[in-house]
């Protein structure tokens, strides 16, 4: 049975150089309205956790969030999706240091950019923040990585950083740790803490 995720792996084959016709018509089947085009998996989980948490069923409302595998991809697949492609509703969440190339994009792509939400420095970075260092700690170590965070702690590269970029460090220093952290962040937040990024796109969704 044709799922969103159907639709996301056609997508991304398409982009990949692959055929239209399997994204068309799964766009049409699934009536996909809107592309959440975002950097990486992180990002996804993150997203998808925060409209869990808010009763939300985006693929039922025709909400396709997007890992493009890089930020760098934004140009193919704004062009792919947007007014010029399938004519979908575009929009993203990006890092600070991305916004040029996600304006660019959506520019080109005759898309929306006031549908760009910006990230200060990552969305590790924000949600680091809303929830506070010491919490994001004990979150760290419910997870069962505290002994992985002390033994990172105690690198000598590690000395005199801002707990913040510590933590930041910390989620990328193993293969699935941003992915899963992105989720438990994301689920331990106060929707009222919810950082301005997150929640403007989710409002907007």
């Amino acid at each position: 049975m044709a799922d969103m995720a159907s639709f996301r792996d056609a997508v991304t084959a398409w982009a990949a150089g692959g055929p239209e016709d399997p994204a068309r018509d799964l766009a049409e089947r699934l009536s996909v309205r809107t592309a959440v085009l975002l950097e990486g998996p992180s990002d996804t989980a993150a997203v998808d956790a925060l409209a869990a948490h808010h009763g939300r069923d985006l693929a039922a409302e025709g909400v396709c969030v997007l890992a493009m595998g890089g930020a760098m991809s934004v140009g193919r697949f704004a062009g792919l999706l947007g007014p010029s492609g399938l004519d979908l509703r575009l929009t993203g969440l990006c890092d600070e240091r991305e916004r040029g190339y996600y304006v660019r994009a959506l520019d080109r792509a005759n898309a929306c950019p006031h549908d760009l939400f910006v990230c200060t420095a990552d969305l590790e970075d924000e949600l680091i923040r809303a929830l506070g260092e010491e919490r994001v700690t004990e979150l760290i170590e419910e997870e069962g990585d505290l002994r992985p965070l002390q033994t990172f702690l105690r690198q000598p590269a590690q000395q005199g950083r801002p707990a913040r970029q510590q933590l930041r460090r910390f989620f990328g220093t193993k293969k699935g740790r941003k992915i899963h952290y992105g989720r438990v962040l994301v689920e331990a937040l106060d929707p009222a803490r919810t950082p301005a990024p997150l929640a403007g796109l989710m409002a907007g969704l």
